[in-house]
């Protein structure tokens, strides 16, 4: 097990807690977690993104897609078929999956669409006005000398 030592990045911030619990779970977890479905992240603007996840054999009514504070959990279990089919040679992957993405502040889920067996997420983020920039004007104080109890 690697360790690695995060001082140098948190001397210029604050509130980054969550920083370092994430890069520890993403150290725990193998390769072989994160290889089905596969998935593109594409950034479609300047404060747009899109998910994009290969869904073959899964419909409307498979899949889940849920956010909670910072999480985006998108999940997929198919029902059983009534019929039972023979297959010679089984390509096409039918598995539940469940597939977890942390999501910076402000980015909200804006909507979802299942084409052609790819499941597109759209992202936004969203920044509420308060937390926007905002220029601060810095005006001359008044430097007022008092002399025996008068104003100079």
């Amino acid at each position: 097990m690697q360790a690695f030592d995060l001082s140098p990045l948190f001397r210029s911030t604050v509130g980054f807690d969550r920083l370092t619990r994430l890069l520890d779970s993403a150290t725990r977890l193998d390769d072989s977690a994160f290889s089905y479905p596969p998935y593109n992240i594409e950034q479609t603007g300047e404060d747009a993104y899109r998910i994009v996840m290969a869904v073959a054999g899964f419909g409307e009514g498979d899949l889940s897609i849920t956010q909670q504070g910072n999480s985006l959990l998108i999940s997929g279990k198919q029902e059983k078929s009534s019929e039972e089919k023979k297959y010679l040679y089984r390509g096409i992957a039918a598995r539940a999956f469940e597939r977890r993405f942390e999501l910076a502040d402000h980015i909200k889920v804006t909507g979802a669409k299942l084409t052609n067996g790819l499941l597109s997420v759209e992202l936004a983020r969203e920044v509420p006005e308060a937390m926007k920039p905002r220029t601060i004007k810095i005006g001359a104080a008044e430097d007022k000398k008092v002399i025996e109890g008068r104003a100079a």
